[in-house]
């Protein structure tokens, strides 16, 4: 029985994932729920289990390829039985290897995978590619020391050889240079300074984007390019609250057994604005407006690699308590790499902290197909000028916290996203603290 393995769907606006590794090749067994490849996406990277147990049959896409969803990448044979020596001895002609042809069938390698010269050495096509943006010659290339697998020249080997070739013509314009420095005294301060300008530009480490960053870049520039940001900010007083997590906190790490932050007041703030100014949930959409039925809150979480915004779902049915488990639980699920595909899409709103860090404010780009993202900086001590009870002004220090709202302009106009900040503002400062936990 063939088993076709497809591209699975790895979250509701997901339409495509990139092949990242595969864990197997073509004649090897697989075990059931045994991981059977990599799949990035602008989301996250994931690891395919095999949902049976049998001989790879087939490869159809390649590490780097983009696949889209429900196309076919693999068939596995989930009858077929083979023994290890032949499963080493049979290759399939999809991952046949320049090295396994016989030499009077290597000029016909398939599709082009290589290319030869006279004296039978094989490139690949981004070696090639390299060599073409910058004008590097077969002859320069059979010089090259290949580090790959039986020689072959690699990327890296390309790189390392256009940064040695700079530093070389560096070198000789230094050299250049001291003799124009002789025949027609031209300082040698100057000299020294413009050399020392082109090595700052042709020395250093190259280093490729990660899969994560690439896709938080694109993800990124999406957002900017779709969307009309406008920002606004405000301050807020948020000193009772911190004075009630001081009283709490010990209690409420016993009876929970994780810290309570202050992320959850300012998410049930926001939930409560949110139900009072429905645009702000809402997506635009080809032209046309999507009110959408829960509030679903995507919360920016950073990671080792970048930046994960998981959801957490129906946030308006639940109480302070759940806001404190949800919040916990999702940010731990994300820096341990084990949050559900399906978390990393349907949020209706997004909020971001980078107070954590110590920055008091910023302007947090737009997560799509969200119209709204709110920016929350450090909470800072400062003096603040307060009316008393008898109507007379006073100076007091007071905890202030600087809120910034990402918008955007083609759904909601200034009067809507000042309105809906102020609410938010209002919500935090007089928050009832009494038994809310």
């Amino acid at each position: 029985m063939i088993t076709e393995i497809v591209m699975p769907k790895m979250g509701e606006s997901i339409n495509e994932g990139t092949i990242l590794e595969w864990r197997k090749k073509v004649g090897d067994t697989i075990e059931l729920d045994e991981i059977l490849l990599e799949i990035g996406t602008d989301k996250v990277d994931s690891e395919i289990p095999s949902p049976c147990k049998g001989v790879i049959l087939e490869i159809l896409a390649k590490p780097n390829d983009v696949i889209e969803v429900g196309k076919v990448i693999a068939r596995i044979d989930s009858k077929k039985k083979t023994n290890s020596k032949q499963s080493k001895d049979k290759k399939s002609t999809e991952t046949l290897e320049f090295d396994d042809l016989p030499k009077d069938k290597r000029n016909k390698s398939s599709k082009s995978n290589v290319v030869l010269n006279e004296k039978n050495k094989f490139y690949s096509p981004v070696v090639m590619k390299i060599l073409g943006e910058n004008n590097i010659s077969l002859n320069q290339l059979e010089n090259i020391n290949g580090t790959g697998r039986a020689g072959r020249i690699t990327k890296k080997d390309m790189l390392q050889f256009i940064d040695d070739m700079n530093n070389k013509k560096v070198e000789e314009k230094t050299i250049s240079s001291k003799k124009i420095n002789k025949d027609e005294g031209i300082s040698e301060n100057d000299i020294k300074s413009k050399i020392e300008t082109i090595n700052t530009f042709s020395t250093g480490k190259i280093q490729e984007l990660s899969h994560m960053r690439k896709a938080i870049s694109n993800h990124m520039m999406k957002s900017i390019n779709t969307s009309a940001h406008v920002y606004l900010m405000t301050e807020i007083d948020v000193t009772e609250i911190v004075n009630f997590v001081k009283a709490n906190q010990d209690s409420f790490y016993e009876k929970e057994n994780f810290v309570l932050t202050y992320t959850p007041f300012i998410l049930m703030s926001t939930i409560k604005a949110l139900k009072n100014h429905p645009l702000v949930n809402a997506s635009l959409i080809n032209d046309s407006i999507h009110y959408h039925k829960h509030i679903n809150i995507g919360l920016a979480v950073s990671i080792e690699d970048g930046l994960m915004v998981p959801t957490i779902f129906n946030c308006e049915e639940k109480n302070f308590l759940g806001l404190c488990r949800s919040v916990n639980e999702t940010a731990n699920r994300a820096r341990s790499n084990k949050i559900n595909p399906d978390e990393l899409g349907g949020s209706t709103f997004s909020i971001t902290n980078f107070g954590v860090f110590g920055i008091m404010a910023g302007t947090p780009i737009i997560n799509q197909p969200n119209v709204g993202i709110l920016g929350i900086g450090s909470i800072k001590k400062a003096p603040v000028v307060i009316e008393s009870s008898t109507g007379e002004d006073a100076i007091a220090i007071r905890n202030i916290l600087v809120a910034s709202l990402g918008f955007d302009h083609r759904l909601i106009d200034g009067a809507g996203g000042s309105n809906f900040l102020k609410e938010i503002k209002k919500n935090i400062e007089n928050m009832n603290l009494k038994d809310l936990i």
